[in-house]
C-alpha cells in the first residue's frame, strides 16, 4: 500500500502532469497479469469454451481494459471530472453489448469484472490514486476512489467486444462457400 501512494504521489508530482495518465495505463495492463484469479478464470473459460475462447485473447483483452480505465481514473485525478460522467455511460454499454453477444461471453464479462477488481488493484491502484490525488492537491474522496468501480465496469465491455468479434467471426466462417472439390466429392458420392 505505501509503495502506490508514493508512487502515486511522485509521479504526480513531477512536472509534466499528463504523464500520469500513460504511467497509470501500463500500471493497469501489467496488474491483471499479477492477479492470480485471472489465470484461473482464463483457464477455466478455456476448458469449457473447448479452446473456442482462447485464455490468450480473453487476458488481453481484460488487460487492455484495465489499462484504459485506469487511464480513464487518472483523467478523473487530474481534472476532477463527476464519476457518473464514466460509471453510467460505461454501463449502459455494456448493458446494450449484452443484448448482441453470446451469453456465454455476457456471464464470463460479469465474472471477469469480479476478478479484475481483486487484490492488486485495490491494494496498488487504490492508493496510487490517492498518492496522485494528494500531490495535486484534489479531493481523495471524490477523485481517487472510483478508481476501483472503473476496473470493475471495462472488463464486461472488453469481454463483450471480444464476443462480438467471436459471433462476427463464426458467421462469416459459416458464409464462406464450400470449395469446388468438396462439392465435386459430394456428387460423386449421391451418383454412386
Amino acid at each position: 500500500m505505501p509503495a502506490g501512494n508514493y508512487l502515486g504521489k511522485m509521479i504526480a508530482g513531477m512536472p509534466y502532469r499528463m504523464i500520469l495518465i500513460p504511467i497509470g495505463m501500463l500500471i493497469g495492463f501489467f496488474i491483471v497479469k499479477a492477479e492470480p484469479a485471472i489465470y484461473v478464470l482464463m483457464e477455466q473459460v478455456e476448458e469449457i469454451t473447448s479452446g473456442a475462447i482462447s485464455g490468450r485473447a480473453m487476458g488481453l483483452s481484460l488487460s487492455l481494459g484495465v489499462a484504459f480505465s485506469v487511464g480513464l481514473a487518472m483523467t478523473r485525478v487530474l481534472t476532477g471530472i463527476s464519476l457518473l460522467w464514466f460509471i453510467l455511460p460505461g454501463y449502459v454499454v455494456a448493458l446494450c453489448l449484452s443484448l448482441f453477444v453470446p451469453k456465454i461471453f455476457t456471464a464470463i464479462a460479469f465474472d471477469s469484472g469480479g476478478v479484475a477488481s481483486g487484490p492488486m488493484t485495490a491494494t496498488f491502484l487504490l492508493p496510487f490514486a490517492m498518492g496522485a490525488c494528494q500531490a495535486l492537491g484534489g479531493n481523495i474522496v471524490q477523485d481517487a476512489f472510483g478508481i476501483v468501480a472503473m476496473v470493475a465496469m471495462t472488463p464486461l465491455i472488453a469481454i463483450q467486444i471480444l464476443g462480438a468479434v467471436y459471433r462476427l467471426k463464426s458467421r462469416r466462417e459459416a458464409a464462406v462457400p464450400e470449395s469446388y472439390l468438396d462439392i465435386w466429392a459430394e456428387d460423386d458420392i449421391i451418383e454412386l
